[in-house]
């Protein structure tokens, strides 16, 4: 099922952005559960802490591209089949609900080159497409590993004439490890831990130039954050539908969404030693969110235009149900529209482009936004350069304006008074792109703000509060290198960030490495295939005074898969194979990452 995203593609394909595409192979080449232990390959796409998806809170998993980092509300825009993948409420993104199997392409696009997208886009976008219904195919599939992992999966797709069906569902269970080190382990302390069941169903209609699609997903997890008190657990239903129409030159596509989630958690405070635990509250918070767009695309040999308009509407609570006794609660409802253009013009080997986005948002506070964009790319032979310049704007979240959590004693709070952020942004690139080698080079330069943050207030051994605020403004300024060559059965791929992000006081923005990079080697021959992987950071900072220091480190990681026959393969994936203890952040006590996992599968499809 194609819809809106389609359309957008292939004007992204030629614009000035610097992109990183995925296929399918290089998505199962890349050991980890969900999407997001595998796109830490690409330099830039970070979590708001190290740790992964697969065991933090999901309210901390707002991604950034670019440095552009600092909180748990994510600045990057996330697409699954055309529809926003973000949590309406906080903007993060609960990976457990795409299964990295049904994945057929990624595209991540670093900036916010185009004027199409929203203020979710502000620093990027990803696009997922999962896999087209074009014929029968069913697969079963069986995962296990150390610390109880057990991941059960199938799914099933058919076309009979003009219809296509297709369902999947994987299911899986996590014992856990422990996110502090043994040197202050105490009696509270136990394993983070996950388990979650997700299915999604599609079915599309085509006639002729008509197209027809509509996609309902669910995800049900629970999640153990550490100790005995903090717990987590999200139940989430999805419906989406499409209808596009194209002509030999023209294109519309019409997509809509609504969606019903619920979070709910507990917090504690913990004593010294880590031997007493007191609940502080619980907190349930319901969310609902709807929306949709319309986009309309024209193309000609030298002119390209995609013009169209979306909306959506937003409306949440945070329940705080206070120990020993007492109700807080905090939320409200968030209408977005927004209009846009995105014009390309081609003249040989130059082609130039132009944008503009209209946005309109229901704070009270700031009510109306334009977004202009432009940019250039020249190709000849074997060379592109390319460059982009444009506005970019994010609204507050429901969750940043009316929500209070807490972790171990750190202490986040609300607050309603927040403004939107904003970027002012230049890049400027190159692209060579040979026989059997490619390489990209991109320098930036991205002005913020109104930036929002985690303010500190206060600190103390025992407790840390902190408030969400906007900090006045911060420059980011960095490099992008990717390199990729084939030699024989082999290929190695590259990549390099360097950005130094900074409040205009001078220091440094929180959770943002000044130093990113990714080595990996595949080897393919025959039946047989083999990765091996290392990523790493430099160091980098918990909050915003810059006194709580997170060292860099390198992780490896390793996928070997054999194909026994044309219907079943066999594959084992380790990750932090030399079984790296490193930071991923302070409560104030020090919090670690996974240690090594390991997972042998089957996979039998036809």
């Amino acid at each position: 099922m194609k819809t809106e995203i389609t359309v957008l593609g292939s004007v992204k394909a030629e614009a000035p952005a610097s992109m990183t595409i995925l296929g399918a192979p290089e998505v199962q080449a890349i050991p980890g559960v969900n999407l997001d232990d595998r796109l830490r390959q690409v330099p830039g796409f970070s979590l708001f802490r190290r740790s992964s998806g697969l065991t933090a809170n999901p309210t901390t998993q707002g991604i950034s591209l670019r440095g552009l980092g600092s909180t748990g509300a994510s600045r990057t825009l996330v697409l699954w089949d055309g529809v926003p993948l973000n949590d309406p409420f906080g903007g993060w993104v609960y990976w457990t609900r795409v299964a990295p199997e049904s994945v057929n392409q990624i595209e991540v696009t670093r900036g916010a080159s185009t004027s199409v997208f929203g203020d979710r886009a502000m620093s990027g976008s990803i696009a997922l497409f999962s896999k087209p219904i074009d014929a029968r195919h069913y697969y079963a599939g069986i995962e296990g590993g150390n610390r109880g992992q057990v991941m059960p999966s199938a799914g099933y797709w058919d076309r009979i004439g003009n219809w296509g069906f297709g369902a999947q569902a994987r299911a899986f269970r996590f014992d856990g490890y422990y996110i502090v080190p043994d040197t202050i382990r105490g009696r509270i302390d136990t394993p983070a831990n996950v388990e979650f069941v997700t299915g999604d169903t599609r079915v599309d209609y085509t006639r002729g130039a008509h197209r027809i699609g509509m996609k309902f997903d669910v995800l049900a997890e629970n999640r153990a954050n550490g100790t005995v008190i903090q717990t987590n657990s999200t139940s989430i239903g999805s419906l989406a539908g499409n209808y596009s129409r194209e002509w030999s030159r023209d294109s519309l596509a019409v997509t809509g969404f609504y969606m019903r989630q619920e979070y709910r958690a507990g917090f504690s405070a913990i004593g010294a030693g880590r031997n007493v635990e007191t609940l502080t509250f619980r907190q349930s918070v319901p969310a609902e969110a709807g929306g949709g767009s319309v986009v309309f695309r024209h193309t000609s040999s030298a002119f390209q235009g995609v013009f169209g308009a979306d909306m959506n509407r937003v409306n949440g609570v945070s329940y705080d149900f206070l120990n020993p006794t007492g109700l807080r609660t905090g939320g409200g409802t968030i209408n977005q529209r927004g209009f846009f253009g995105q014009t390309d013009f081609r003249y040989k080997d130059l082609r130039l482009f132009a944008g503009a986005r209209e946005q309109l948002t229901g704070l009270s506070n700031r009510s109306q936004f334009f977004s202009p964009s432009a940019g250039f790319t020249y190709g000849r032979g074997q060379w592109r350069t390319r460059g982009s310049v444009y506005r970019a704007l994010r609204s507050p979240t429901l969750n940043e304006l009316y929500r209070e959590f807490r972790a171990g004693n750190a202490v986040t709070r609300a607050n309603e008074g927040l403004r939107p952020e904003t970027v002012f942004s230049a890049e400027v690139g190159a692209d060579w792109v040979g026989e059997r080698s490619r390489a990209g080079l991109t320098f930036f330069r991205t002005d913020l703000s109104e930036i929002i943050t985690n303010v500190t207030l206060s600190s103390t051994p025992a407790l840390i509060t902190r408030q969400r605020q906007n900090a006045g403004s911060a420059l980011s300024r960095g490099i992008e290198l990717d390199l990729r060559h084939q030699f024989g059965a082999f290929r190695w791929d590259g990549s390099y960030l360097f950005v130094d992000s900074r409040f205009s006081t001078g220091l440094l923005l929180p959770q943002v490495a000044k130093h990113q990079g990714s080595s990996q080697l595949t080897w393919n021959w025959r039946r047989t295939s083999a990765t091996a992987s290392i990523r790493s950071a430099s160091l980098q900072f918990e909050d915003d005074r810059n006194t709580q220091l997170l060292p860099g480190y390198a992780a490896v990681q390793g996928v070997l898969r054999q194909q026994v026959n044309n219907q079943l393969a066999v594959h084992l994936a380790v990750e932090n194979v030399l079984d790296r203890i490193y930071l991923t952040g302070f409560t104030p006590a020090a919090q670690i990452g996974p240690p090594r996992l390991w997972r042998v599968g089957l996979r039998w499809e036809k």
